[in-house]
């Protein structure tokens, strides 16, 4: 899932220097533990949006030219292809989906949450804020979360099963750090996106939907780290120091994903905007790639 902030960052920028990529420059036309309750009536403290921004289907498509960071540099390149983790988004990265639009719109309120998911991926308003208000706005049982996961899997993205197979032939550990649902990735009643990419449970960092007795939606866990503004980038902290990583790689779409390239955090950010491309964030990327297919033959 793409994330959000409520401030701009400003990552410490490698130097660019195209001449020493050895990846050939492509083009296409430039775009340009508590229980959180959520209480009634929450949408009146919220304002209407006007703009609407959906997951879309992923094409074939190149790096705009406006951009000046398609290419890797050669200092890019080395820590990519020496690091000892990378860290994945889940929602709109390693999945087509936006999950929470899609749940939403299974369960009748598609139009209305898009519109927060737009607001939200721009890092415009607090993470924990957007999440409470799009949830609250259809209140999403257990049955129905079971019934759409049943009718509507979870679809990975073109090439991320290559590309994680290609990076534990490495020897490098894989995460996922998602401010989506963890009923959504490791869901035990079918074969989850955690399994088919083989990501063990302790190796997933996400949100977590809580129910009462009867199935009935309560509210979300906020002792997550990534239910909050600065989640990710927390959970990027927290397993650098944990595990003590001398080089580590966050991938991702969105504001939040941008935000784990820190101090202490993530060494590299690259913006993978192969489904959704968030101009805001793709501009401050390390490294701006469209297809999985760029990473895969970059490790080679």
């Amino acid at each position: 899932m793409a994330g959000l902030i409520s401030a701009h960052i400003a990552p410490n920028r490698l130097p660019r220097s195209r001449h020493h990529s050895p990846l050939p420059p492509i083009f296409s036309p430039c775009l340009s533990k508590k229980l959180h309750k959520i209480p009634l009536g929450i949408m009146g403290q919220f304002k209407p949006l006007t703009s609407v921004i959906t997951s879309a289907q992923p094409q074939d498509i190149a790096a705009p030219t406006c951009f000046d960071n398609t290419l890797p540099t050669k200092e890019v390149l080395e820590i990519w292809r020496n690091c000892e983790a990378v860290c994945f988004d889940v929602d709109s990265t390693v999945c087509l989906d936006e999950g929470i639009d899609e749940l939403a719109e299974f369960c009748g309120a598609g139009k209305a949450v898009a519109e927060w998911t737009a607001r939200a991926m721009s890092g415009s308003v607090p993470f924990e804020e957007a999440l409470a208000a799009r949830l609250s706005l259809f209140n999403p049982s257990l049955s129905q979360l079971h019934d759409f996961l049943e009718k509507r899997p979870p679809r990975l993205s073109p090439g991320i099963a290559d590309l994680i197979k290609k990076l534990k032939a490495k020897k490098t550990v894989v995460y996922l750090i998602s401010g989506g649902f963890r009923q959504m990735i490791q869901q035990l009643f079918m074969k989850p996106v955690a399994l088919q990419l083989g990501i063990p449970p302790e190796n997933i960092f996400a949100n977590q939907l809580l129910f009462g007795r009867s199935g009935e939606f309560c509210g979300f866990d906020i002792n997550e780290p990534t239910s909050r503004s600065g989640g990710k980038a927390t959970a990027v902290q927290n397993i650098r120091k944990v595990h003590g990583y001398k080089a580590l790689v966050m991938i991702g779409d969105g504001a939040t994903d941008l935000e784990a390239r820190k101090p202490g955090g993530a060494d590299l950010f690259i913006c993978y905007a192969g489904v959704q491309l968030r101009e805001s964030v793709a501009a401050k990327a390390d490294w701006l790639v469209f297809q999985m297919q760029h990473l895969i033959t970059s490790l080679e």
